[in-house]
């Protein structure tokens, strides 16, 4: 398994995929080195092992394990994708008068590494990796959902996900990011880890982006 601390070298390889870099950039590359390290310096000062919090993904070589992560996300898509993207094309056509066209993202290697990498890595071991495991250790596993045992911590920790959101750019729909962070949460909940849970999250992101840039959302 791969250390958490070494986890930031595969982080911080992307930077030069941005291109020049501005304040925004620079504070979009530190964001996620927070994200990593504030979990290790939690445990190291309470004097808990991170590896107990399962603050870790396997090595790259290690393709079984990532083929796993990446295939139980990718399942979970297919079952949410067809009503996602129906709810999805209502609300923009509806509610807009937005339609979809061929546009596409510019550069998406960048988008599918930087989402994976720089986003969804990163905040799954804060949200979920450190603050939901602190939170189990608080809250007994009294529920279950499709025969997966979790605690209050699984919604009290999508809340401040949710919430965590608006401290940087505060929007109306906010909100609705409880909701993936419940799934999320159960991700980590069944696996034990947040590589899942990671490329489940980087999944929802990318294609956010893409919907948003065919229906001119934002641009290409």
């Amino acid at each position: 398994m791969l250390a958490i601390a070494e986890v930031v070298p595969a982080v911080g390889v992307q930077v030069p995929l941005l291109g020049p870099a501005t304040a925004r950039d620079l504070v979009t590359a530190i964001v996620p080195f927070l994200f990593i390290y504030a979990p290790v310096w939690l445990c190291t000062h309470r004097g808990v092992d991170s590896y107990a919090y399962g603050l870790s993904i396997p090595p790259f070589s290690d393709l079984r394990s990532w083929g796993r992560g990446a295939g139980l996300a990718a399942l979970w898509m297919g079952i949410l994708l067809v009503p996602w993207l129906i709810a999805y094309h209502g609300y923009q056509t509806l509610i807009f008068g937005l339609e979809p066209a061929a546009r596409f993202p510019s550069d998406p290697t960048t988008l599918v590494l930087s989402q994976l990498f720089f986003v969804a890595i990163p905040e799954e071991f804060f949200y979920r990796g450190y603050l939901q495991t602190r939170l189990n250790e608080v809250f007994e596993k009294k529920f279950s959902l499709f025969g997966i045992p979790f605690s209050h911590a699984l919604w009290i920790t999508a809340l401040i996900f949710a919430f965590g959101h608006s401290l940087v750019v505060l929007r109306w729909w906010h909100f609705a990011i409880f909701f993936p962070g419940l799934l999320f949460g159960l991700l980590r909940e069944k696996t034990g880890g947040i590589l899942a849970a990671a490329f489940f999250h980087a999944l929802c992101n990318i294609i956010v982006q893409l919907l948003d840039t065919a229906y001119g959302v934002i641009p290409p």
